[in-house]
């Protein structure tokens, strides 16, 4: 009789695995096109970011572009690099869906999701750093604080910068998704 017992509860939880690796894919999609937003809304939010101060004369104008800066550069091409790659990943988050127990896929996933994690954490620290310098200067280098020349320039690197963190939480969420989901298998 407790035989009958034992096998009948490791059937129920053989079949509890897929439907649960079956949500834990859906919700990994699901955040998968929350970080393309992310990730694609800060490259762009960044890669259009310009300001020109209006003085007396049209010959003498002050401006600040995105790529003035190399580290908003680098900022923006890691988001693009990342939203691409977000891009081409929701087909394999698809087949994850379809097919839950699919393991080698998953495991190609975290290693590239942490690499993409990686890349857009570089990318926003540098970026913040000199989101930082022109908020709050450094007097030390004599570095000034542009953000009361230049505020909508400010607003929008902060935003955009926003977005890129969202978008970085949002992959290591999915890469703790993907563990879990392939530590319930055996």
């Amino acid at each position: 009789m407790k035989a009958v017992t034992g096998e009948s509860s490791e059937l129920k939880s053989s079949k509890l695995k897929p439907g649960v690796n079956r949500g834990l894919s859906i919700f990994d999609f699901i955040l998968r096109l929350a970080a393309i937003v992310g990730a694609l809304g800060s490259a762009i939010a960044m890669g259009t970011t310009t300001q020109t101060l209006p003085f007396a004369t049209q010959f003498i104008q002050f401006r600040a572009e995105y790529n003035d800066l190399p580290m908003f550069t680098f900022f923006v091409v890691a988001c693009a690099i990342v939203s691409g790659y977000l891009v081409l990943s929701l087909p394999l988050s698809i087949f994850h869906i379809l097919r839950s127990r699919a393991r080698a896929t998953r495991v190609v996933l975290v290693f590239l999701d942490a690499g993409m994690m990686a890349l857009l954490t570089s990318g926003a620290s540098a970026a913040a750093a000199i989101v930082y310098l022109a908020h709050k200067g450094n007097g030390k280098t004599n570095w000034l604080a542009i953000c009361q020349q230049f505020n909508s320039f400010c607003e929008r690197t902060s935003g955009s910068l926003i977005g890129s963190f969202v978008a970085i939480v949002l992959l290591m969420i999915m890469i703790f998704l993907s563990g879990a989901a392939l530590s319930r298998r055996r």
